[in-house]
């Protein structure tokens, strides 16, 4: 384990840590979500790299695909028992999405296919109609005891 997640999985052994914002469903929505999520996850001590790209991804599907005129998207983030979780809620919850493998060629259509490789889990929870909850998780391991190289019994 390297340290960064050793500092993490102690952070995390804390009382549980929310934070949830309402934003905008436009693309300057979605940037705001990634930036006050990566402060935020700085703010608590734990790695943030890869909890805002996952943001960024979510944030951006919310504000293209699960958008619609006058509704906004919800941010939010919680850690507690060594996981942070990150869900995004949008107000079409008849667009479930999907992680599909693009053609080469498209500009688009990655955004899931990152979440999964840099999330522990993910997935989608339904929530009060009209909406959606798209979720992911990173999970933070405790720190395992390191081998000591240092005493007798070595067979060199």
């Amino acid at each position: 384990m390297n340290q960064e997640n050793a500092v993490a999985a102690a952070q995390l052994d804390a009382p549980a840590r929310d934070f949830s914002v309402l934003l905008s469903s436009t693309p300057r929505g979605a940037r705001l979500a990634r930036l006050l999520a990566a402060e935020q996850v700085r703010s608590w001590g734990l790695p943030w790299e890869e909890a805002a790209q996952i943001v960024a991804e979510l944030a951006a599907n919310a504000a293209t695909h699960g958008r619609l005129p006058g509704r906004s998207f919800r941010l939010a983030l919680h850690a507690v028992h060594g996981t942070l979780r990150i869900e995004v809620t949008d107000t079409r919850g008849d667009r479930p999405p999907v992680c599909r493998e693009p053609d080469a060629e498209d500009e688009s259509g990655r955004g899931l296919l990152l979440v999964a490789a840099l999330a522990d889990r993910w997935g989608v929870s339904e929530d009060r109609f009209p909406r959606k909850i798209v979720w992911a998780e990173l999970a933070f391991l405790s720190p395992e005891p390191e081998a000591s190289c240092s005493g007798g019994g070595g067979g060199q």
